[in-house]
């Protein structure tokens, strides 16, 4: 059987036609397989949804009980036959619960890769390569100009900033699913035991990851602080947050951001971000080169991101490589936006 007769890009989303099902749709089907719980990947409205659990609890969390009319938990190594076709997960090391789909079919083993970083992470199970005939890569960061370098390093500046003004307080953007988490596991690997302090938008995923046993330290809601006792402080906040009003309650604030994106510096002047921190849940173009090399896959298809770039790439190492041009995707942060009418003093 040819890939393109097992998966298919349609305007849903990748289209599984001998699976009867859709992996990360972008509009509600009958049969959904989620990689992760970023919003731009997890959308509710869908018949039966199949993820890990953690997927799932963290659609729970941001669209209620009733996001799909069923659902059924995958765990990393277990395989399922669905139709003509065999699924199993792999760790993706993207955010917690976040998965790679091999999908399987009369000896044709396709893997998609949903987002994933191929750099360690306290916070999740490590990136695992699957060795397939045909890979999916995403393509966030597909440019030579990213190469992320160590997020420790980028902990070590904010760090230095903390101690170089001790009467500000120190504001990082960071999306509130799997950035978050990993900033302050970071930070606690650095040796800062200090109380971190967490918008309530990040409250909810945080508390959830703890309950999975990430280990992440004193942390507290900035709601009810003084101002003053912010001084010298660090607080997690979405990204939003971190340009409006609600940052009034701050001293002086220094407005720092992760991403993968501050490696370009007009986008960190674009954002008025004074602390620029180069962490990426996503691989870089080293980490997407290696992990395209490592699978063994003789066809690459590239999607959403820098798909061009890596395309040549593939092709110029004697590999067939094609974009898929899905639409839809990119835009994690969407679902970490603060609703309206949220309390500025969240």
């Amino acid at each position: 059987m040819r890939p393109q007769d097992i998966l298919m890009p349609v305007a849903a989303g990748l289209h599984c036609k001998p699976g009867g099902f859709h992996i990360d749709p972008v509009r509600p089907v009958e049969r959904a397989v989620i990689t992760h719980g970023h919003s731009d990947h997890a959308r509710a409205g869908h018949g039966a949804v199949l993820a890990t659990q953690e997927t799932l609890d963290m659609m729970r969390l941001r669209y209620g009980e009733n996001f799909a009319r069923s659902t059924q938990a995958m765990a990393y190594g277990q395989q399922l036959r669905l139709g003509e076709v065999t699924v199993k997960f792999h760790p993706a090391g993207h955010v917690l619960g976040s998965a790679q789909v091999a999908v399987s079919c009369e000896g044709t083993c396709i893997v998609a890769s949903g987002d994933y970083k191929d750099a360690p992470d306290p916070t999740c199970a490590p990136f695992e390569v699957v060795p397939c005939d045909v890979f999916i890569t995403e393509a966030t960061f597909g440019l030579p100009v990213f190469r992320h370098g160590d997020a420790a390093d980028e902990i070590k500046k904010l760090l230095a900033s903390v101690a170089l003004f001790p009467e500000r307080a120190h504001l990082v953007g960071a999306y509130s699913l799997g950035k978050a988490q990993r900033v302050i596991a970071l930070l606690r690997a650095a040796g800062y035991d200090a109380p971190i302090y967490l918008h309530g938008a990040m409250e909810k995923i945080t508390r959830y990851y703890e309950s999975r046993g990430v280990a992440l330290g004193d942390l507290r809601p900035v709601k009810g602080m003084k101002k003053a006792d912010l001084a010298g402080t660090i607080t997690l906040a979405p990204p939003s947050a971190t340009s409006d009003i609600w940052t009034r309650r701050f001293p002086d604030p220094v407005t720092a951001f992760a991403s993968g994106w501050m490696r370009v510096r007009a986008r960190a002047r674009q954002r008025g971000v004074e602390l620029p921190l180069v962490i990426s849940d996503h691989a870089d173009w080293d980490g997407l080169t290696a992990t395209i090399d490592a699978t063994g896959a003789g066809e690459i298809w590239v999607t959403h991101g820098q798909e061009d770039a890596l395309v040549h790439w593939c092709t110029a190492k004697g590999l067939t490589a094609r974009p898929l041009d899905l639409v839809g995707y990119g835009d994690e942060d969407e679902g970490d936006a603060v609703p309206a009418g949220e309390d500025v003093e969240a």
